[in-house]
């Protein structure tokens, strides 16, 4: 079965790793899908979000990282997955992640949603949070991949 893991990733944080490890285990294929959103003024760039994946997943044999702009369910389609991917740290995360699913299921059939809970000593995590703590030079190399913390070093000096 493959499996479509889309977001922002804006910045990666060890928590995506984590789902994305831990989905690479269970299934046949995993893509992660960048959303290049045009509404959005994301830190980093599709093509650094890109690599930034990249590096940080080079030990991961089942992967495929692309990049997609519109629907999520287009996206799939596209790629032919099985099902997609998302991740849940919390209560709150369950009922946006529910209505999402929900959203995707009345535009097409073809995909259900599948849950993994973030590993526990994740679950404080959020690309916000990252982005604040790096903002006023906190210590992040337990948030995010090292290529990361390089990144949002260099982009908030």
């Amino acid at each position: 079965m493959k499996i479509l893991y889309p977001g922002s990733f804006d910045p990666l944080t060890l928590g995506h790793l984590d789902l994305i490890e831990r989905a690479s285990k269970v299934f046949g294929e995993v893509i992660v899908a960048v959303l290049q959103n045009p509404q959005k003024n994301p830190t980093f760039s599709l093509e650094e979000r890109l690599r930034q994946i990249a590096t940080s997943t080079e030990h991961i044999k089942k992967l495929r990282i692309i990049s997609f702009d519109g629907l999520t369910v287009t996206c799939a389609r596209e790629h032919n997955v099985d099902l997609i991917l998302r991740g849940l740290r919390a209560m709150s995360d369950f009922e946006y992640e529910l209505q999402i699913a929900h959203t995707n299921s009345t535009l097409s059939n073809e995909f259900e949603t599948v849950f993994l809970a973030t590993a526990a000593h994740h679950s404080f995590l959020s690309s916000s949070v990252v982005k604040e703590v790096a903002r006023f030079g906190g210590n992040i190399s337990h948030m995010v991949p090292e290529i990361v913390a390089k990144d949002l070093i260099k982009h908030f000096n």
